[in-house]
């Protein structure tokens, strides 16, 4: 059993996988908190800190575990505890890093406050899987882990889209405000210069873009890559001594036919 500083009241709740499992797991949960004064991106009066969370418990197995407790609002799993101060940018479905392969942290947002009360409480054992809602293991787990790797085109070009239209936004609003700012000084006195191109550059059109790369394409087949490798440059060097032997023989030889070739003609 993992153990923990003194100084961080921990409960314990027993968890089995499933009734024929006789050992039990344990989760440490306690009441999300943040010292004073410092901002958090999640509710402290309606957050469950949750750790040892065991790599067969999903975010949906989590919430269904707790759901007696109260109305679950969201559960987020993460490698280690979040100690960002700022908010965080909604999850992407497509965009998002590779599952921790272990033991994880969870933070179970409930929609009241009475949720956390109600989970400090549990006594458990609770079961992970049972016949309503069984989960999945071993090669099921995998077959449904590559089926939600496949992923849907449409729904991706839509994210992308969505993306793109809030990071150009924000860069326009961006470029607004330092438009608003140039020449004006601030509260020392100091005016801020930036540096702009004497003609904005027009977006390119998809037939731009492609004839870029068509054309990017062609330099590309047109030049060979010599001498890359080292093997590559001692051949070089080979072939080229070759050539100087071959050709200093050949003008040897044509010198000496030369020399047979003078006759002595005075008249």
């Amino acid at each position: 059993m993992p153990s923990f500083p003194a100084t961080i009241s921990l409960l314990a709740i027993p968890i089995k996988f499933s009734e024929k499992q006789q050992a039990s797991h344990y989760l440490y949960v306690r009441g999300h908190r943040v010292r004073e004064g410092t901002k958090s991106s999640w509710p402290q009066k309606r957050t469950l800190f949750v750790l040892n969370v065991p790599p067969y418990c999903t975010e949906e197995c989590l919430s269904r575990l707790l759901s007696p407790c109260g109305p679950v609002q969201s559960v987020e799993l993460q490698e280690k505890p979040d100690l960002a101060e700022t908010a965080k940018e909604p999850k992407s479905k497509f965009f998002h890093p590779k599952p921790v392969p272990g033991f994880q942290v969870a933070y179970v947002v409930f929609q009241k406050p009475g949720g956390v009360s109600a989970a400090l409480a549990l006594k458990g054992p609770l079961l992970v899987s049972t016949e309503s809602h069984p989960v999945k293991s071993g090669v099921h787990k995998w077959i449904r882990d590559y089926r939600d790797s496949v992923l849907d085109p449409e729904a991706l070009r839509v994210e992308v889209d969505t993306f793109m239209e809030t990071y150009d936004k924000k860069m326009a609003e961006e470029e607004a405000k330092a438009q608003e700012e140039e020449g004006v000084p601030d509260e020392e006195g100091w005016v801020k210069v930036t540096r702009r191109g004497r003609r904005p550059v027009l977006p390119r059109t998809e037939a731009a873009s492609l004839r870029v790369l068509e054309r990017e394409k062609r330099k590309r087949a047109r030049k060979e890559l010599l001498n890359f490798y080292a093997w590559q440059h001692r051949e070089t060097k080979m072939e080229h001594l070759a050539q100087l032997r071959k050709k200093f023989e050949e003008d040897k030889q044509r010198i000496e036919l030369m020399r047979a070739q003078r006759k002595f003609r005075p008249y």
